[in-house]
């Protein structure tokens, strides 16, 4: 079995088990995190959490998480956005396993050939994965907060048109019929903006996504430019869980680099949103 090596600990998140897990302990206590941890009984069928390093969007990241954390499943299917555009053009991977701070985690290769074999435009290639941060990072996360034994599907994605997230969407709620899964779509939103457009810009894009309705967020997404990295993840996200009965969107929490860090002049957006 292969071992991904970490791209980017000690960059976007300590490299060092204790160092990580109070990060994650301080995004926890922020002002912008979940703060005390409840234990929620609400089926979740997915979520869409944050990419950034974890002092910018831990925080907010915390609230999908403590969310999922309350759920049942084997499998978490993770869907990010390939920032590098190397390899394919959707790929899952299969015979191998993560190598994260905190250990270790499979993936769930039964599953990637499953969604292979539902859908040939996601393949299977591990060199897709090997630079990409957007699913790396949501890895220690779920760990962290998710205490029973789990495998991933890692789904990177260069292409996010509307056309190939359908396919997407459709293939993984076709395998979490019959799997225990939890969905994660990977996301940052308005990027290097002030921070007050970055607030009007994600307020309109978080719109349709709370409707789950796809088409509207595509539309708004190209009418106003909105620089969501992970738009596909989204949306794909989004196409997954209504199929498999969701019916609304919640947003947990929204907020900018700027709010977290202080500096409001250039700032990217986060939130975290499940869907029920």
């Amino acid at each position: 079995m292969r071992i991904r090596t970490p791209a980017v600990a000690g960059m976007f998140y300590p490299k060092e088990k204790s160092k990580l897990e109070q990060s994650i302990t301080n995004s926890i206590s922020s002002e912008f995190g979940i703060g005390q941890i409840h234990q929620k009984k609400e089926k979740i069928y997915g979520a869409i959490c944050p990419h950034a390093g974890y002092m910018y969007s831990g925080p907010v990241a915390t609230h999908s998480f403590e969310s999922i954390a309350s759920q049942d499943f084997d499998t978490a299917v993770i869907l990010g956005p390939n920032h590098w555009g190397i390899g394919c053009n959707i790929a899952t991977m299969k015979d191998c396993s993560w190598e994260t701070p905190l250990g270790p985690v499979e993936v769930d290769s039964d599953a990637a050939k499953q969604i292979n074999e539902i859908s040939r435009i996601i393949e299977i290639d591990y060199f897709s994965h090997t630079r990409e941060h957007s699913i790396e990072v949501q890895v220690p996360m779920l760990m962290q907060f998710y205490k029973k034994p789990f495998k991933i599907l890692p789904i990177i994605l260069n292409d996010q048109d509307y056309e190939y997230m359908q396919e997407v969407g459709n293939a993984v709620a076709k395998l979490a019929r019959e799997r225990k899964t939890i969905i994660i779509g990977s996301s940052d939103f308005t990027h290097y903006e002030p921070n007050d457009f970055a607030y009007k810009q994600d307020k309109a894009l978080i719109e349709p996504i709370l409707k789950l309705d796809v088409e509207k967020f595509y539309e708004i997404l190209n009418e106003r430019r909105v620089s969501a990295c992970g738009y596909g993840a989204i949306a794909s996200t989004m196409i997954a869980c209504k199929e498999l009965g969701a019916t609304q969107g919640k947003l947990l929490k929204y907020a900018t680099s700027g709010d977290i860090a202080g500096d409001k002049s250039s700032v990217v957006g986060y939130a975290s949103i499940v869907f029920s």
